[in-house]
């Protein structure tokens, strides 16, 4: 049997990958941005339109069996069929799906940025109005998303990206559709393998269900979680198997430090999957807590931004604090319960003699006296 597992391994010759590889005739590698599950994802150069790409490579498929170095390239092709689905401002986009040396490269948007997790790592957590703008931009990609029939099934704050420099410092993108899923599509996955990472994971996951709609919703609630109170929902624990339990049985540690936007969170969080807003009603409800009804068009599009209008130091490169994007402008503020208006003072009939200043004294005896000679006056006739 082991023979015969050696005889289904094909072992291909692939080129040395490195800087200065020429991908396809087109992107030239020039440096390694990062790697995820399936491969390493590249900053190139595109030599037709002459700008900057991410792009990522699958991991060598050398060694692999057939049945499995194909299913790891449909999942390349799969991500950029689902993700070219969808187009938004606040979503990375996805350029192209290129073959080299029989392998598929996924060439997509080039954004110079900060993940929501390194920025953790900087600032430990973030204010619940800079966590309000992310979770509100993040929410309406997530709704066009939803919307053209697709589930993102993994976010996290390392596929929340913020653009650290340039024209577009602050600008917020989610990243990483590789095991998102479209509607009607069949996945092959057993009913039992759990799909995601397990602290951000929604307790029907947990137990084993497909990832739906609202299982976005509660992941990206766990999320912002996370970066608003500085530690994941579920706590710290280096064994998977004890986050997922405790995800399944939803044990959550309530949060302190989230202020307006608590309701929302622990909305977006709920363990029933229908009790849960949906991302577009979760985003609204984001916005409608921080900055009042009415604030969309304030905050999509637009830089993170503190209450002052500048970009928050984690979000710049270098850290600084008080750099302005040039779309910067201070954030709209909630307004405020009217107080109550005083009661206009009642207007008492008859002379107000208290308005005539020093002079009521002298004028007040003298109508006095006027009147006690019209009651003498009065009487003198009767008698007579």
């Amino acid at each position: 049997m082991f023979s015969a597992i050696l005889a289904a391994v094909t072992e291909r010759a692939r080129p040395f990958v490195g800087p200065d590889y020429l991908v396809a005739g087109r992107y030239r590698l020039q440096s390694k941005l990062g790697g995820g599950g399936m491969g390493a994802v590249w900053l190139a150069h595109d030599r037709l339109l002459n700008r900057d790409v991410a792009i990522k490579q699958v991991l060598t498929t050398a060694g692999l069996s057939e049945k499995v170095a194909t299913a790891v390239r449909n999942q390349i092709i799969h991500e950029g069929r689902v993700a070219a689905k969808l187009s938004h401002e606040h979503a990375i986009a996805v350029y192209d799906v290129v073959l080299d040396a029989g392998e598929p490269w996924l060439v997509m948007e080039y954004l110079p940025s900060r993940s929501v997790a390194k920025a953790l790592v900087l600032a430990d957590a973030l204010s619940p109005i800079e966590v309000a703008q992310v979770g509100a931009q993040v929410a309406d990609a997530l709704a066009a998303a939803h919307a053209a029939g697709i589930v993102h099934r993994d976010i996290k704050p390392g596929n929340i990206l913020v653009a650290d420099r340039g024209a577009e410092v602050g600008t917020v993108k989610l990243s990483d559709f590789g095991i998102s899923s479209g509607a009607g599509e069949h996945s092959d996955e057993p009913e039992d393998v759990v799909t995601g990472t397990p602290a951000y994971m929604p307790p029907e996951v947990a137990r084993g269900a497909q990832p739906t709609a609202a299982s976005d919703v509660y992941s990206l609630g766990a999320t912002l979680y996370t970066a608003v109170e500085g530690r994941p929902p579920y706590g710290f624990d280096e064994d998977n198997n004890v986050t997922i339990q405790r995800a399944a049985m939803a044990q959550i540690t309530p949060p302190t430090r989230s202020g307006a936007l608590t309701e929302a969170l622990l909305h977006m969080m709920e363990p029933a999957p229908q009790r849960r807003p949906t991302m577009a009603e979760a985003r609204n409800e984001i916005l409608t807590a921080v900055f009042g009804p009415g604030t969309g068009p304030y905050i999509l599009g637009a830089p993170v931004r503190t209450e002052d209008g500048t970009i928050p130091a984690w979000a710049t490169r270098n850290s600084a604090a008080g750099l302005r994007s040039p779309h910067s402008t201070p954030l709209p503020r909630p307004p405020r319960a009217a107080s109550p208006a005083a009661p206009a003072p009642q207007r008492k009939s008859g002379l107000n003699l208290s308005a005539l200043g020093p002079n009521a004294a002298p004028l007040a005896i003298a109508v006095g006296l006027l009147i006690g000679l019209l009651i003498l006056i009065v009487i003198l006739i009767a008698a007579m």
